[in-house]
């Protein structure tokens, strides 16, 4: 609970994070996983990626991923090998963890569901000129990213915003979160460039306007910041679609501004309903 806006969301900020008994349970799980990995092929690199790797990822973790991305021989590429990596990947797993009988390729990855949160399994190559390449099994195709390059651009961008970056991306994936509606690189893309040379002078403007300028930005094509793709939204590919996260943004703006009217006019109580709406699992209450 808490009696101030101010107050509110530093709750709402502590309320997103996972703890540090998930933050080791994290840490022995992919070590484990990656030490199987090693016996079955040869890996040249592996490491943590995805939001946890980027100081993103919310709570709480039974409904989050965590990404493992492990760089193997080139011995093992294919060019129409993808599935077959994958399924690769997922045999070896199933040798150590016999009783996790939800472990499957999906997209990118093995996913791996385990009884408190998900690991999502990224085989990869060292790509020529930089980067990795990962299996796409939809095309099927590998496509070309760069996992560390991600994190470095989001710990300087984080560092330019005095740190305040990392905690509204979270408080925006906190919305988010309730109704799934971006994915979670793509919504962090999209906060990263409109927040690029802005001044994020409190968390409650700043998640307003977020809400204020993606109505108009949702709308163009966004290229990934490590330069990789041309466009981070290509899961929205339906005219419904993009009605539909534009009134979802048009509503939630409307509620951020009553929100910041109510707080100015000292209707405190009425402020924290309307952030409550935007944020239900994580807000805290009034009180």
């Amino acid at each position: 609970m808490a009696r101030t806006i101010d107050e509110a969301f530093r709750v709402l900020r502590s309320n997103l994070q996972i703890t540090d008994l998930q933050e080791k349970t994290v840490s022995t799980r992919q070590t484990s996983i990656r030490s199987v990995l090693e016996k079955d092929f040869v890996v040249l690199d592996s490491f943590l990626t995805g939001s946890y790797r980027r100081s993103t990822m919310i709570s709480p973790l039974k409904e989050a991923d965590v990404d493992i991305f492990v760089v193997l021989d080139p011995k093992y590429y294919a060019a129409q090998g993808q599935t077959g990596l994958l399924n690769a990947v997922r045999a070896s797993l199933l040798k150590t963890y016999t009783k996790t009988p939800k472990i499957r390729p999906d997209g990118h990855a093995v996913t791996i569901t385990f009884t408190d949160f998900k690991v999502d399994v990224v085989p990869g190559f060292h790509r020529k000129g930089g980067g990795y390449l990962i299996p796409d099994t939809s095309g099927p195709c590998w496509i070309s990213t760069d996992p560390k390059r991600h994190v470095e651009i989001w710990s300087q961008a984080n560092k330019a915003h005095n740190g305040d970056l990392v905690p509204l991306l979270k408080m925006l994936k906190g919305w988010n979160a309730s109704r799934s509606l971006l994915k979670s690189f793509h919504l962090e893309t999209l906060a990263l460039d409109i927040l690029t040379n802005v001044t994020i002078s409190s968390f409650p403007s700043g998640v307003r306007y977020f809400f204020d300028k993606a109505r108009a930005k949702i709308r163009t094509r966004l290229a990934d910041p490590a330069g990789y793709s041309d466009d981070v939204a290509q899961h929205i590919n339906t005219t419904e679609q993009m009605e539909a996260i534009v009134k979802r943004l048009d509503w939630a703006l409307a509620r951020a501004q009553e929100a910041e009217k109510f707080a100015a006019a000292g209707k405190t109580a009425d402020a924290f309903a309307r952030w409550s709406q935007l944020i239900p699992n994580h807000f805290p209450a009034y009180g």
